[in-house]
C-alpha cells in the first residue's frame, strides 16, 4: 500500500517513481478483479485520468443491464493505489467504483451495495463494523512421493511435509504489498492424494478492519493468489468442495464493532448484548444469508455433518460445529507471556479489543461485496428485533457440544437447519427480502436476479473439473 490520500499524492507518487503503467481495477458480478490499462504520457494525462475516470460496458460486467444503456464510468479511489508487485514496468493500481451516466453512484454495484449497507448501519446503531476474512484454499500439484501427511491430517505441518510454505508466504508478502492486512498464514487439514497428484489446503486469515476495506482485500488477495499460481504453474482453487470425504474450504467471515473508535465486544469477561443482538439477527436470516454466502451447489457439498462445516443454526463459544462461534477472545487478566517466559515482569494486560464473532458458513464462491453488505443487513436486523436477547439464548448450544454427535440428536432437530440446495436457498432469501431490502440497501431487481440465478443450477453443475477455477 502506497498511503496515498489525495490526487496529489497519487500524481506525485507516480511522477517521482518513473510509473509508466495506470491500472484500474473493478468488480463486476462475478466478482472477479477487472482491468483496465493506461500508459502514462505526462502530469497532465495523468490528472486527466484520475479526475474524469473512464467509460466501460456495463452490460458486460452485470449481466442485468441492457446493452441498451450499459456505459458505466469507473472512478479511482484513490487512497487504494498500490504498487503492482508482478509487473517489471513500475505499474500502480487503484480500485474503482462505478457511476451512471448522471454522475451518481451505480445502484447495483457490489460496491456500493455495501457501501450503502455500512452507512445504514451506522446511522441506525451508532456503531462501525469490522471484519475480516478467511481464506481457505487448494494447491493442486504433481505428487512427487516425499514426505506425506497422513491423510486430512495437514494442519499447521511445516516444510517439507508441507509442500507450499514459500507460496503462502510470498503470497501474504505481495498481498500487503497491494494493502492487504494479513494476520497470519498456515496449513489447513485438507491433505490427501489422488491420481498422481497431491491437494494441500492452507489459509490465509486477515485483521479486522472497515467491512468495506475488507471486502476489496479479499477480492485482492484471490487475484494476487491466481496470478501467484499462475507464474508457478501450480493450480490454486477456493472452490468450497474438491471430493467427498475431504475437508472443504471456506470463507469465515469475523465481525467485530466499535463506537468512537472503541470496541465494544467485551464486557465482565464475556461478550456484550450487543454483540448477542447482532448473533440473534444471523440467527433469524441464517438461511437466506446462504444464498450470498455459498451461491453455488458445490456450496452445499460442504455443509455436512462432521466436516468442520455448519448445517443448524445455532452459535456457541469455541464450537467450530456452530453457525456462529465465538472464539477465545484473550478475555483473562493472566499475562500468558509472563508465564512461559520468566524473565518477564507479569503485568495485568487486556487484550479485549482483539474480540470477534465468526460467521461460519459462507465460501469462496460468494461476492466479498455481497456477502459483506448482507451480513451487515443482518446485524442490523438484530438490533431491530424486539426479541433479538431471547432468540440468542434459544440459539446457544454449550461449550464442548459437538451437534452432529449421535447423542445430540434431539438438540439438532430442535434447531433450524440451514438450506440443502441453491433452491432452498433461493427460497429462504425471497421469504427474507425485507431484511435487505429495507432503508434501500439492496434493490428488488438485483435479489430477484439473484434468486433466478440460483434457481437455475442444475445437477451437472457440481461437477468439480469444470468449477475447479469458480471460486
Amino acid at each position: 500500500m502506497l498511503n496515498i490520500k489525495t490526487k496529489a499524492d497519487l500524481i506525485r507518487y507516480c511522477l517521482d517513481n518513473q510509473v509508466e503503467i495506470l491500472n484500474f481495477h473493478y468488480c463486476g458480478w462475478d466478482g472477479r478483479l477487472k482491468t483496465l490499462n493506461f500508459v502514462v504520457r505526462d502530469e497532465e494525462h495523468l490528472t486527466n485520468i484520475l479526475e474524469a475516470g473512464e467509460r466501460v460496458d456495463g452490460s458486460s460486467l452485470f449481466p442485468f443491464v441492457e446493452a441498451g444503456k450499459s456505459d458505466l464510468y469507473v472512478i479511482p479511489r484513490y487512497r487504494t493505489a498500490f504498487r503492482d508487485p508482478f509487473c517489471e514496468v513500475p505499474t500502480v493500481g487503484v480500485l474503482c467504483s462505478f457511476f451512471n451516466r448522471e454522475g451518481e453512484a451505480f445502484e447495483s454495484s457490489p460496491e456500493y451495495v455495501l457501501r450503502k449497507a455500512h452507512q445504514v448501519f451506522l446511522q441506525k446503531t451508532g456503531l462501525k463494523m469490522q471484519t475480516m476474512g478467511e481464506l481457505e484454499y487448494y494447491i493442486i500439484a504433481p505428487d512427487d512421493g516425499m514426505y506425506p501427511i497422513a491423510d486430512q491430517k495437514g494442519y499447521h505441518e511445516s516444510a517439507p511435509f508441507n509442500k507450499f510454505a514459500d507460496f503462502r508466504v510470498e503470497a501474504i508478502r505481495y498481498i500487503t504489498q497491494v494493502g492487504g492486512m494479513v494476520k497470519y498464514a498456515h496449513s489447513e487439514v485438507g491433505n490427501f492424494r489422488l491420481d498422481g497428484k497431491i491437494y494441500e489446503q492452507n489459509e490465509i486469515e486477515f485483521l479486522p478492519v472497515d467491512i468495506e476495506d475488507a471486502a476489496d482485500q479479499l477480492v485482492l488477495a484471490k487475484w494476487v493468489m491466481r496470478r501467484l499460481a499462475w507464474k508457478y504453474g501450480l493450480t490454486i482453487t477456493f472452490a468450497p468442495k474438491i471430493t467427498e470425504g475431504k475437508a472443504g474450504s471456506g470463507m469465515h467471515v469475523h465481525c467485530k464493532f466499535t463506537r468512537d473508535g472503541k470496541s465494544v465486544m467485551v464486557e465482565g469477561g464475556d461478550i456484550t448484548d450487543t454483540v448477542r443482538r447482532a448473533i440473534a439477527g444471523y440467527m433469524d436470516a441464517g438461511t437466506s444469508l446462504t444464498a450470498f454466502g455459498n451461491p453455488h451447489p458445490l456450496a452445499f457439498m460442504r455443509l455436512v455433518p462432521n466436516q468442520e462445516a455448519p448445517t443448524s443454526l445455532c452459535w456457541s463459544h469455541s464450537n467450530r460445529s456452530a453457525l456462529v462461534r465465538v472464539p477465545l477472545g484473550w478475555t483473562g487478566k493472566t499475562d500468558m507471556a509472563a508465564l512461559c517466559n520468566p524473565c518477564e515482569k507479569a503485568e495485568e494486560r487486556d487484550f479485549s479489543d482483539k474480540a470477534t464473532f465468526e460467521w461460519r458458513a459462507s465460501d469462496g464462491t460468494a461476492n466479498a461485496h455481497l456477502l459483506m453488505a448482507a451480513l451487515c443487513a443482518a446485524a442490523r436486523h438484530g438490533f431491530e428485533m424486539p426479541d433479538a436477547l431471547e432468540v440468542a439464548a434459544r440459539t446457544y448450544v454449550g461449550l464442548g457440544v459437538n451437534i452432529h454427535d449421535a447423542g445430540n440428536f434431539a438438540l439438532r432437530q430442535s434447531l433450524e437447519q440451514l438450506p440443502a440446495s441453491c433452491a432452498e436457498a433461493a427460497a429462504e432469501l425471497d421469504k427474507d427480502r425485507l431484511i435487505y431490502t429495507s432503508e434501500g440497501v439492496f434493490s428488488d431487481a438485483m435479489l430477484d436476479y439473484l434468486i433466478a440465478s440460483l434457481k437455475s443450477f442444475t445437477h451437472g453443475d457440481c461437477r468439480l473439473e469444470e468449477n475447479l477455477h469458480l471460486a
